[in-house]
C-alpha cells in the first residue's frame, strides 16, 4: 500500500538575538512586500516579539518603534531594571506602546489564517514550551514577554501556570517543534553567520542564576544546545529540506542598542539579504 503524500505546510521559524532582530525585521518586510505567506510561524524572543508583526501584517512597524523609543528609558534602560527589575519596561514596552504609541493590529492578527507560535523557557524544568497566540491579546503578550525575559536583567513572567524566562535558552530556533507540528517546506530566519558557534556561558552568570537551578543547568548547556542546532540546520540546508536566511556577517550590533542609525543598518542588511535569495526562496517554496 503506497504510502500517503503529506500536504504541504509552509513554516517560517526565526531566532532571537535581542537587536540583532532587527535583520529579521528586514527579512520579513520583503517577505509581507512580495505576499509570500507562511501557513504557520514560530519565534523565539525576539523573532517572537518582531515576528508576529508578520501575521498582523505590519510592515515596518518594528524598525519604526525601535528606533522612535530607543532611546526612551521606559523602553530600555539601567534605570528600568533598578526601578523595575526589567531592563526592558514591561507596562511600557507591552502595554502602552503596542496599545497606544504605535498600535498592534489585534484585528488582523485575529484574522489571519496562519498559525503563530512562541517559545518560552520554563523556570522549574529548563525546557522549552510553547504557546499559539490567536488574538494577541493579553495573554499572546505575556507569552511574547516571556520569549524575550533575559535572565538576570528581567524578571520571571506568570502566565498560564508557567513561571518563564527567555526561549532562546533552552530552543534557540524551534525548527523541531515546528517540524512535529506539520510543517515540512520551513523558512529559518538566523541572525548569525554561517559558522558562528556559541561560546560557554561565564560561570559568573551561572552564580548570579543560582536561585533558578534548572535554568542555570539550562544556560550551562546553552552552548552545546546551540552549536547541535547550527550543525543540523546547515544539514537540512545542504540536503535542500530547508532554506536559510542568515547575515553575510556579524552584525556588531549591541543587544540594547539605542543608535537609530545602526539598527536601521542592520535592518537593511535583512533587506539586502532577502532580496538577494528571493528568487531561490520562491523556486524552495513554490517546488
Amino acid at each position: 500500500m503506497e504510502e500517503a503524500i503529506k500536504p504541504i505546510k509552509k513554516g517560517l521559524i526565526m531566532e532571537g538575538g535581542a537587536m540583532r532582530g532587527m535583520f529579521t525585521c528586514g527579512v520579513i518586510d520583503v517577505l509581507m512586500e512580495q505576499d509570500i505567506r507562511f501557513d504557520g510561524a514560530a519565534g523565539i524572543s525576539a523573532g517572537a516579539v518582531f515576528g508576529c508583526n508578520y501575521k498582523s501584517k505590519q510592515i515596518g512597524r518594528p524598525i519604526r518603534y525601535n528606533k522612535k523609543y530607543c532611546n526612551d528609558p521606559r523602553f530600555c534602560s539601567i534605570r528600568s531594571l533598578i526601578r523595575t527589575g526589567d531592563m526592558y519596561g514591561v507596562d511600557f514596552c507591552y502595554r502602552e506602546l503596542p496599545d497606544e504609541l504605535d498600535p498592534f493590529d489585534r484585528e488582523t492578527f485575529r484574522k489571519d489564517p496562519s498559525e503563530f507560535y512562541v517559545g518560552a523557557t520554563d523556570v522549574k524544568t529548563g525546557k522549552c514550551v510553547f504557546h499559539k497566540c490567536t488574538d494577541g491579546g493579553e495573554t499572546d503578550i505575556r507569552w511574547m514577554q516571556a520569549s524575550a525575559s533575559m535572565p538576570v536583567v528581567s524578571r520571571p513572567v506568570s502566565v498560564d501556570g508557567f513561571l518563564l524566562l527567555d526561549g532562546g535558552i533552552s530552543d534557540a530556533v524551534p525548527y523541531r517543534f515546528m517540524e512535529e507540528q506539520g510543517y515540512n517546506r520551513n523558512l529559518i530566519v538566523l541572525t548569525q553567520p554561517e559558522g558562528y558557534r556559541k561560546s560557554k556561558t561565564s560561570p559568573l552568570l551561572l552564580r548570579l542564576l543560582r536561585k533558578y537551578p534548572a535554568i542555570a543547568e539550562a544556560m550551562e548547556n546553552r552552548h552545546a544546545m546551540y552549536n547541535r542546532q547550527m550543525e543540523e540546520i546547515k544539514e537540512k540546508e545542504e540536503q535542500g529540506t530547508t532554506f536559510v536566511i542568515r547575515p553575510s556577517m556579524a552584525l556588531g550590533i549591541s543587544r540594547t542598542e539605542h543608535d537609530p542609525g545602526e539598527l536601521e543598518r542592520v535592518y537593511q542588511e535583512g533587506r539586502r539579504e532577502a532580496l538577494r535569495v528571493l528568487p531561490a526562496l520562491k523556486k524552495y517554496l513554490e517546488a
